[in-house]
């Protein structure tokens, strides 16, 4: 019977690059930015990593759809390393592949890294890469602010609430987010903005205004790891170890049947629900002491919380208004480095971005961001639009 990995990987060490418009950078100095933090921080040579998994978004404007650009710029020379692409939850599926090698005994340590430079590619937004099924024939004029604009009509008519009350709430969420990026020095946006150039910003997609859209970047970030007996034979003290990592992807019935009502994703509720069993959680709202989401949009990360079953259906606006999810005073912080709102989103990257950060606060690295003791943290990654896409949750905990 499968008993999952929980406990059964520690993070031997992570790195991150700085994330914004890296016009001084290409992919290869980007990787190595945040492997070579990685590499300093676990201490060991790169020849003790006998396997790699890269993560990279768009292959066709990026370094091309093998392994061998990852392995060129980090000279990992010999070892097998994949290249995987899994929309927005790439980065998340590289440390997914890398624990899974070390949990099931193939090696002893592997490394996940992921990149993307998105900024090179002469487009506003993200470009159109998954051709086929996905984009011909389920969304041909569809766009990433329309799709979740959906999310959020669907979601304000189950709970019949009004635009006001649903604006005010989601400008609160990136108001905050912004404020948590003036804390995080590798952030792409580092200014706060208030209350009202949010809410009389030009409309993007109605309800989201410009401040609702997360931005544009390149970054990466990367992740070590191992068994929790080689870190500690390495002289690690303090173990992050992953408690759990699952992935759900639609099989096209939120937008095939009338099963869904448009007010949820289903992905984020089917992960998390597998999440929490596999960690041993059972209720998130009082266990978990920090969560990065994937906030592309602020009516993802407000609906979020409730796929997460932090927040009752309904009440993610009262507990978003009530400051639950602030940095200072919150019950359970959200974004405390500003998330996607402020780092952007470089899709090969965002997931192990995420982890960095939980990591950073579990070890009490944080700095002017630091909370206090933090033991458990979540990372949520959500690809595609909220009718058909894929979800993808890491739990991070101290040992």
């Amino acid at each position: 019977m499968a008993t999952g990995i929980k406990d059964k990987v520690a993070i031997l060490g992570m790195g991150c690059s700085r994330f914004g418009e890296r016009w001084d950078a290409g992919t290869p100095q980007l990787l190595a930015e945040a492997f070579d933090e990685a590499l300093a921080d676990a201490g060991i040579d790169r020849s003790r990593i006998e396997a790699a998994w890269y993560g990279s978004g768009l292959d066709s404007v990026n370094v091309g759809n093998s392994c061998i650009p990852a392995a060129m710029a980090l000279r990992l020379d010999g070892i097998p390393i994949s290249r995987v692409e899994n929309m927005c939850a790439t980065g998340t599926e590289a440390l997914r592949g890398a624990a899974y090698a070390v949990a099931s005994g193939a090696v002893d340590i592997a490394l996940a890294i992921g990149a993307e430079k998105l900024k090179d590619t002469g487009y506003g937004g993200l470009p159109m890469p998954f051709k086929g099924t996905l984009n011909d024939l389920w969304m041909p004029l569809g766009s990433a602010p329309g799709g979740f604009a959906q999310l959020a009509a669907g979601y304000r008519a189950k709970y019949g609430m009004s635009k006001e009350q649903l604006k005010k709430a989601l400008a609160h969420v990136s108001w905050k987010s912004h404020q948590n990026g003036t804390l995080s020095p590798k952030a792409h946006l580092q200014k706060a903005v208030t209350m009202e150039q949010i809410l009389e910003a030009p409309m993007i997609a109605e309800p989201l205004g410009l401040f609702d859209c997360c931005g544009v970047s390149d970054g990466a970030a990367a992740a070590i790891v191992t068994t929790p007996e080689i870190a500690r034979a390495l002289g690690k003290r303090d173990l992050v170890t992953i408690k759990s990592l699952q992935l759900s992807a639609s099989s096209g019935v939120e937008s095939g049947t009338d099963s869904w009502d448009g007010s949820y994703v289903r992905t984020t509720r089917n992960a998390a629900r597998r999440a929490y069993e596999e960690a041993g959680i059972r209720n998130p709202r009082e266990e978990l002491d920090l969560v990065e989401v994937h906030d592309c949009f602020s009516i993802t990360e407000l609906v979020t919380m409730e796929d997460l079953g932090i927040s009752a259906d309904g009440q993610a606006v009262t507990d978003v208004l009530d400051g639950f999810y602030d940095r200072e005073g919150g019950g359970v912080p959200c974004q405390v480095d500003g998330g996607l709102k402020c780092f952007g989103h470089p899709i090969g990257a965002t997931g192990l971005r995420m982890a960095y950060e939980v990591y950073t606060q579990l070890l009490g690295r944080a700095g002017k961001r630091q909370l206090k003791s933090p033991s458990l943290g979540l990372t949520h990654n959500l690809g595609g639009v909220p009718y058909l896409g894929v979800a993808a949750i890491a739990i991070l905990g101290l040992q």
